[in-house]
């Protein structure tokens, strides 16, 4: 019987330091499949292999459509792309994001827990709201194992509290003890096969990660229509909920826990700010040059009126300013960390 072979980890904020502590700690002849999703950048360039294989110890390399999976490997998702792994090999996917992340953890997670049931642990790292929570739950479903890193010895605390609070974690522990606990996972065989059946849920997020247009187009979602709108395409968002866990997901996939979506709707509000900001100073701007025209003409009632027009724009604009401003300043106050420098 195979032993817990098959590992998924996901980190956020201070994600790079408290991976590169774990790697460099686990033994080379572990044996064992690794996979990580780090939250980047989709634009960016990963160099996070580059790091980890600094540890000398378990080969770590990006995660290649296709391409089997072996023990003693360590696999990262490249930038812009989820990771998924299936029966025997990977699967990348530039599937919808989920909680405005690609590669997110809750894909990983999921289809870790459809493919490998029992055989699954899935470990939670530092990390800012809620990305992993869904998966982990996921993981736990299938008979796999859960662990969390402390929120108290976490760089960011809000993945692990986030887990801790909704999962039924089996092991919340300190990044330092995290290694030899996986090692003693990894060397405890899995009795029996999974009890539970794989969820018709499981299944069909899992199909719309990789864009399925067969899940996609399926009438029968889990969940009931809010009265949300998607923050990346404006569809409708259908409300999940699964224990006390509170998730979104819209019509073409694209995915939001409760804390993901207030966060997303927060950016969409600043986009909005700006548009509106940008109109109202070129609104002011034209009705300042139309009443200066009108004045060259004699026509000076109709160039008070646009005048009149443009003092108000102004007025609409700095008001717009000042909010703007105000959120800056609460955003150095708590500064949102890129993970991967």
């Amino acid at each position: 019987m195979p032993g817990h072979d098959i590992i998924v980890i996901g980190a956020s904020a201070g994600g790079v330091e408290a991976l590169s502590h774990l790697v460099k700690n686990l033994p080379s002849d572990l044996n064992a499949a690794i996979f990580i999703v780090l939250h980047v950048p989709s634009h960016s360039t990963s160099v996070l292999p580059k790091i980890l294989n600094r540890a000398k110890g378990l080969p770590v390399s990006h995660a290649i459509h296709g391409e089997a999976i072996f023990p003693k490997r360590i696999y990262v998702a490249p930038p812009d792309y989820h990771l998924l792994i299936k029966s025997g090999h990977m699967h990348l996917s530039r599937g919808p994001r989920e909680n405005s992340h690609r590669p997110a953890i809750d894909p990983l997670f999921r289809s870790a827990a459809r493919y490998y049931g029992q055989r699954v642990v899935a470990v939670i790292l530092t990390g800012a709201l809620d990305d992993g929570t869904a998966g982990l739950m996921a993981v736990k479903q299938q008979g796999g194992v859960a662990v969390v890193q402390h929120p108290d010895d976490a760089m960011y605390s809000g993945m692990s509290r986030s887990a801790i609070d909704n999962v039924e974690v089996d092991y919340i522990l300190p990044l330092s003890d995290i290694p030899n606990e996986l090692v003693n996972l990894v060397n405890t065989k899995v009795e029996g096969e999974a009890e539970n059946p794989v969820s018709s849920q499981i299944e069909f997020e899992s199909e719309i990660a990789e864009l399925n247009m067969e899940a996609v187009e399926n009438p029968s979602r889990p969940g009931k229509p809010s009265s949300y709108s998607c923050p990346d395409c404006g569809g409708t968002l259908w409300e999940i909920t699964e224990n006390s866990l509170l998730r979104f997901r819209c019509h073409t996939g694209h995915a939001f826990s409760g804390e993901s979506l207030i966060a997303r709707q927060s950016d969409a509000l600043e986009d909005a700010l700006w548009i509106a900001l940008r109109a109202l100073e070129e609104k002011a701007s034209l009705a300042h040059r139309m009443a200066k025209r009108l004045q060259n003409r004699s026509s000076s009632l109709s160039a008070h009126r646009l005048e009149q027009n443009a003092q108000d724009a102004e007025h609409s604009a700095a008001l717009i300013r000042d909010l703007l401003l105000k959120r800056d300043d609460e955003s150095i106050a708590e500064p949102h960390i890129n993970q991967e420098q």
